[in-house]
Parts: C-alpha cells; structure tokens; sequence
C-alpha cells in the first residue's frame, strides 16, 4: 500500500504540483474565451432563459433542466463545503479569487465539451441518448483506446470522491451528534442505493427536485450570516484581492500555494474540462446543441461563483480565533455555530447529507453511459452500483489522505485526456454557437 500511496503523490506531484493541470486547463480556458469572445458573458442572459424555459422531455432524453441538476448535483457537493474549507486553510483568503477565474474561464470549457456531447451523441439499445467525452474521443477522432483510458480515469477519480464524500459526512454526523460512523456509513449507503437501485429515471427525477431545494435553503442561511455581518463583508472582499496579489504572500513563497488551491479546489468543484459533466449533458433532449451548452456553462457559475464563494464568506466573517486550528468539517460547523449557534452546526452535517447524496447519485449517473462505451452490458451496470455502494460504505469509516490523491489523480488525468480531445474538436462547438446566434438574431 506504501508503495500505491507513494506512486500516487508522485504523479499527482508532476501534474498538479508543477502546475502542469493549472495551465493546461486555464490556459484551455482562455484560448476558448477569446475564440469565442466571451460567449460567457455575453450570453449569461441567454443562459438564464434557456434554463428557466426548460425543454420538454422526450422518449429518447431527459429535459435540459434535468440534465442541468444531474450535473450540478456532482459539482454541488462536498467540494462546496470541505473543499473550499482546505483551500481557505492552505492557500488562505486569496485562494478564492482564483476560485472565481477558473470559473469564469472554466464556463468557456464547459460550453465546448457539453455541445461536442450533444454532436457526438448515439442511442443506447434502449433507445436512450448517451454521450459524453469518451463518446467524442471516439466518433470526433476515431481513437476508442483513448476513449476506454478516459473511462479508466473516470472510475479511479469517482471511486475516490464516493470515499471522500461519505467520510465528510460522517464526520460532520459524529461532530453534530456524536454518531458512529459505521451507522452513519450504512444510512447514507442503504439511500443511495434505494435509489440507483431504482426504476430507470428515478435518479434523474430525485435530483430534478433535491438540487433547486438543497441550493435554496443553503444560500437562505448564507444570506441572512452576511447580511446579519454586512459591515465587514467591504473588509473580506478587500482581504480576498490583497492576498490573491499580496506581495506578503509572494515573499513569503506562498504565492503559488494560493493561486493552486483556488484552482485546484475551484475545478474539483465545478468540474469544467474535466470532461465528467457532458455525460448528462449529452442526455438532453434540446433542438440545437449549443443551447445545453449554455446550460451546462450556467452550472459553473452556479457552483463556483455562487456556491462555492458563500461558503467562503461565512469562514471568512468569522472571528480567527472561534476556528484557530481547526480543519474540515468541524471548521466549518464552528463558524456556522459561532452565527447561528448550536443548530449551525446540525443544519451543516444536514445540508451536508444531501450535497452528498445528491453527488452520489450524479456519479451513479455519470457512470452509466461511461459502462455503456465499454459494453453495453447490464450486468455492468449493476457492478458498478454495487461497487458505489461498497465504496461509500467502506469511505465513511475510513479517513485516508490516499482517497483525496486518488480523487485528484483521476480528476487530473481526466482532464488531460479530455482537454486534448476538446481543442482539436472545439471547431464543432465554435459551428454550433455561430449557428445559434445567427438562429437568434
């Protein structure tokens, strides 16, 4: 195990410690900014609209609302919370500036890989839509063996995050109620597999309704702890833009700690060009690819911009001294306490819950047309679910620094597969969106 762990740090020590992952994927992020001249901004509005609008089901597709909620119950998760926590810790406020800009130039990406979804897409022996990155690395460049490599990063990287989520909430339960976490371990499994176990839309009709909710009531508590510290929130904002330039940090040799956490934990979150995101994304039943695009675009700032930078602030307008040495969870539940007292602490272990639930079965989902570019098989299906079970209840009673490499090394490896299968294919979504806005005026 000595010998996996070390081989795993040393990889992930080439790719994210020399920052080979931080330009690789900002540096995407910009080329397709500028080609598309911030489609990003210009079209936020258009975003918006196509999601409120909300295109009907089919017997082939889910709806463009759907799938929006498949994906960002995968982003919206543990990373928001915990994630985001590690990043304030080691890269301290600064980190969440460069939070924001993979997001911004991140939603570029995510255009690019969840339109190409849509234009490589095919239907499953069900007659169901499927699609995704690996699905493009085949038909857009008719190499499989690289296909089949990406779904072997796939399943290292959700085999990690099953672990790591269900450890996050056991740990949020044991702080919260003093529960075991082998009992804890067996209620977030035995749901979850109530679920996926389920007949064939419920996952996607589950998460249609526990995203918009589980988002709603985290940022109607968020709201009131920074209206209730309105006053010093011009402070932390100015504190996030010195120490995201700060010369101190600089000095200090901390600079590059700040600007990789931000990123590191900024793509952990919202997944962009990671490739994970087009598999539910080439599901929706739409009449012009670009217009999940701009969808699944919107998900990046949901989860970054807005989701993650409220966690942020609420750490942030706490007093250092209430969360001083603490990590994890249990900072996160302290800061929470220390605005709203003893039920801070109960509502995190349980928003906490359902952004993990909800990424488990994003996962789940994920993981289907992925099994599908393999073989088209039930049987392998039904031994995955198994295994997400098996790794969720195994992940909740065991902490392990291995299990947050192995999530990084697959959510590094992934990115790399997919980014250089999306810049060569990029000139069918750059099509696709000319063809939109030449449709819209």
């Amino acid at each position: 195990m000595n010998s996996f762990s070390s081989i795993v740090e040393f990889v992930n020590g080439i790719i994210w410690g020399k920052n080979i992952i931080v330009i690789l994927l900002v540096g995407t992020g910009i080329f397709f900014t500028l080609k598309m001249k911030f489609m990003q901004v210009r079209l936020l509005k258009d975003m918006i609209g196509l999601l409120v609008k909300n295109e009907k089901d089919s017997e082939s597709g889910i709806s463009s609302f759907q799938a929006f909620c498949v994906s960002t119950a995968t982003r919206v998760g543990a990373g928001n919370l915990v994630g985001v926590v590690a990043a304030l810790s080691v890269g301290g406020a600064g980190s969440v500036f460069w939070m924001w800009i993979i997001a911004i130039f991140g939603a570029a990406t995510a255009f690019i890989e969840a339109t190409l979804a849509l234009i490589f897409r095919e239907k499953d022996k069900r007659g169901d839509y499927v699609g995704g990155a690996a699905f493009y690395i085949q038909k857009g460049l008719n190499k499989r063996w690289l296909g089949l490599i990406f779904v072997a990063f796939a399943m290292i990287c959700w085999s990690g995050v099953l672990q790591v989520i269900s450890n996050s909430v056991t740990d949020s339960f044991r702080v919260a109620f003093g529960m075991s976490e082998k009992i804890m371990s067996a209620v977030l499994t035995v749901l979850a597999a109530v679920v996926i176990f389920g007949k064939k839309d419920k996952v996607v009709k589950v998460l249609e309704k526990l995203v918009p909710f589980m988002a709603f009531i985290y940022l109607l508590l968020v709201a009131f702890i920074l209206v209730k510290n309105i006053a010093i929130i011009p402070q932390v904002f100015k504190k996030i833009i010195e120490e995201a330039f700060g010369i101190k940090q600089a000095i200090g040799g901390s600079f590059g700690a700040v600007v990789m956490e931000g990123v590191k934990r900024g793509l952990f979150s919202n997944e962009a060009g990671t490739g994970s995101a087009p598999s539910a994304a080439a599901a929706a039943e739409v009449d012009h690819p670009a217009k999940q695009g701009l969808i699944q675009a919107l998900g990046v700032y949901v989860d970054t911009l807005v989701i993650c930078t409220a966690t942020a602030l609420v750490v942030l307008v706490t007093k250092e001294s209430v969360i001083q040495g603490l990590t994890g969870m249990e900072l996160l539940q302290e800061a929470f306490r220390y605005h709203v007292g003893n039920w801070g602490v109960i509502f995190i272990a349980f928003i906490l819950f359902l952004f993990a639930f909800s990424t488990v079965l994003g996962i789940t989902y994920y993981a289907k047309p992925n099994l599908i570019f393999i073989a088209d098989k039930d049987l392998l299906q039904t031994a995955f679910k198994i295994f997400a079970c098996f790794m969720l209840f195994y992940g909740g009673m065991k902490q392990a620094s291995l299990v947050w490499a192995l999530a990084d090394l697959g959510l590094g490896l992934m990115a790399i597969v997919n980014v250089f299968a999306i810049i060569p294919l990029s000139k069918h979504a750059f099509n696709s969106l000319k063809d939109y806005e030449k449709r819209l005026k």
